[in-house]
């Protein structure tokens, strides 16, 4: 395969952009916070990255083409929550994703994430170990730190400390791990609840914050993914990098 891929006729979902195409066919889009990863059931399209049906047994999305009818499918290599922002992965060919879906399961795959959290940490460096509990409750996921069996590792470091009241830390994430919810629940396992979580989250000191900061998203956002593959025998490299989105820096 040589070029760029023609993504072209992707139908990118409301505030998605592509952030990088490989000649391969590796995709990064930038998904706004609120926004599925894929649609769950018949009529999220409209509320997912792409604005197109979605094959939940292939892992891929459907769309026709505009020029010729063809039709073309982006099989997902992750997921972020609909709540968090940042890079989500995509790959335009089924037997190239199988391969890079293998390294995310083998933790081959390097993920960086910034969190604006309740509080401060002791430590302005720590590795996170965690042993997690993951089940579903009424149809949604819930995960847990106590009494778990489930592995859960991060590498925190302090971004920023914010000066004002209530006081505000920006954190750097680097999960070792992909859990469910992973980096939420171990941020709040510390007492540094991460701002805007209506899950795990301090729902007071987020009522109160939203009322002053005039925003109740999640304040975590996906900002790198890199790894490297080889395909038809040669290496490549892979690298995407969303912004940290301007409402982080405004909130310290």
């Amino acid at each position: 395969m040589s070029g760029l891929p023609d993504t072209s006729d992707l139908p990118l979902g409301r505030g998605v952009t592509l952030l990088h195409a490989d000649a391969q066919g590796v995709l990064a889009f930038a998904k706004p916070a609120g926004l599925l990863s894929h649609p769950n059931e018949p009529g999220d399209e409209p509320r997912s990255t792409l604005r197109a049906r979605y094959d939940l047994e292939a892992e891929a999305y459907e769309w026709e083409s505009p020029a010729g009818g063809l039709v073309r499918r982006c099989w997902l290599l992750n997921r972020i929550d609909s709540a968090t922002s940042g890079v989500l992965l995509g790959c335009l060919r089924q037997d190239l994703a199988t391969e890079i879906r293998a390294q995310f399961r083998r933790k081959q795959v390097r993920k960086v994430y910034f969190a604006l959290v309740f509080g401060a940490p002791r430590a302005p460096l720590e590795l996170w170990r965690d042993l997690l509990a993951v089940e579903r409750r009424e149809g949604r996921l819930r995960t847990s730190a106590r009494s778990g069996n489930i592995p859960a590792e991060c590498r925190m470091s302090v971004a920023r400390r914010g000066l004002g009241e209530p006081r505000l830390t920006l954190l750097r994430l680097e999960p070792r791990t992909g859990r469910s919810h992973q980096l939420r629940v171990q941020c709040a396992q510390r007492g540094l609840p991460i701002v805007g979580d209506q899950t795990y989250g301090d729902f007071p000191r987020n009522r109160e914050f939203a009322c002053s900061a005039g925003t109740r998203r999640l304040f975590l956002h996906a900002a790198e993914t890199t790894f490297e593959y080889r395909w038809v025998g040669a290496p490549h490299s892979f690298a995407a990098r969303a912004p940290v989105p301007p409402e982080f820096e405004q909130a310290l």
